[in-house]
């Protein structure tokens, strides 16, 4: 019995996929093997298409890191997982509490190590976490990363407190979960967007205040201006250097920046903390600590992640195509029929 999957050609854009027939994989000792009913994408598997990515994606590697589907086989010493559960994996491989390490970096889904864009994949059990009852495959499909990284900038070394300000910047998916998980931790959210639809379904979403771009483009100047001057105690700066300056301008006292993920290089920049004091870090993603953590919370509050548009398993080039391109808002989820 055979399985298919997509193998990814780095460089070559989504013409670059390549669809493939294999045997069905078997799990080793340690491993369980998932049948996929969905995947989803994030920015980092666009740049592992255009080869700007710090870890090269493997020429042949099944792409993507975030997706769900249910256990149809599990090796001799799995006891984490059973035949039959529902579930999705960590982003990396190893990484299950505590500080990252290097060598955790070097271990990832749909990177190095095939993902999830296929009709099977095979998961440590080590990284294999379990996905609320409540959920879509669509919405399940959507945490690994954004949910996770989103969840960690809030809730760790130093969680957002009630009556706290948390700025947002940018409406990719890591925002859209930021703004979520603020509200839920009851702190008053700011959103920077450029437009007014999004700005609505910011709104919608929970946030206090959306400050468009395009009307305002020194936005840092409208959130001292709406925060009475003092600045906001968070910022979730999700877009990168061409933003950071503006994020950390409207930084209040003491305040934290998290930089999310990794970027391609786009030139010398000056130095973006003019005379300010804050703090500012920058991260990737979470351990599956943070992962079931984030799970717990979410099913708590019967939380879901925003999913902008669906598409078939034989339609993914055009949905990487439509990430590319689209603007989406929410996550760009593939499912299998």
């Amino acid at each position: 019995m055979n399985s298919v999957a997509y193998q990814l050609v780095p460089r070559e854009g989504p013409d670059g996929l390549r669809q493939v027939s294999r045997p069905v994989p078997r799990p080793g000792p340690t491993q369980v093997v998932v049948r996929v009913r969905a995947a989803s994408f994030n920015r980092r598997d666009l740049m592992l298409m255009d080869g700007s990515y710090p870890l090269p994606a493997t020429p042949g590697v099944v792409p993507l890191s975030d997706g769900v589907g249910e256990v149809v086989a599990v090796g001799d010493g799995v006891t984490r997982v059973a035949v039959g559960d529902r579930v999705t994996a960590t982003y990396y491989l190893h990484w299950l509490r505590g500080p990252q390490r290097l060598a955790h970096v070097r271990e990832q889904y749909g990177a190095n190590h095939d993902g999830w864009l296929a009709e099977h994949i095979v998961l440590e059990q080590d990284s294999a976490v379990a996905v609320p009852d409540h959920l879509t495959d669509a919405e399940a499909a959507s945490l690994s990363c954004a949910g996770v990284v989103a969840w960690k900038t809030l809730a760790d070394p130093a969680p957002v407190l009630p009556g706290e300000s948390v700025l947002t910047v940018g409406t990719g998916s890591v925002a859209l979960f930021a703004v979520r998980f603020a509200r839920l931790r009851g702190a008053r959210v700011l959103s920077i967007t450029s437009s007014a639809e999004k700005a609505g379904r910011l709104r919608e979403l929970g946030a206090d205040e959306v400050i468009d771009r395009t009307e305002f483009p020194d936005w840092e100047q409208t959130v001292l201006e709406r925060t009475g001057g003092a600045g906001v105690d968070h910022v979730v700066e999700a877009v990168g250097r061409p933003t950071l300056a503006k994020s950390v301008a409207a930084s209040a006292f003491n305040a934290r920046v998290t930089v999310i993920g990794v970027f391609p290089a786009d030139g010398a920049a000056g130095d973006p903390f003019g005379g300010g004091y804050l703090s500012i870090r920058r991260i990737a993603v979470g351990s599956r600590a943070d992962f079931e953590d984030m799970n717990r919370a979410i099913a708590a509050h019967r939380l879901r992640p925003v999913v902008g548009r669906v598409f078939r398993f034989e339609d993914a080039a055009e949905a990487y195509r439509y990430f590319r391109d689209g603007d989406p808002f929410g996550k760009v989820v593939i499912e299998r029929g």
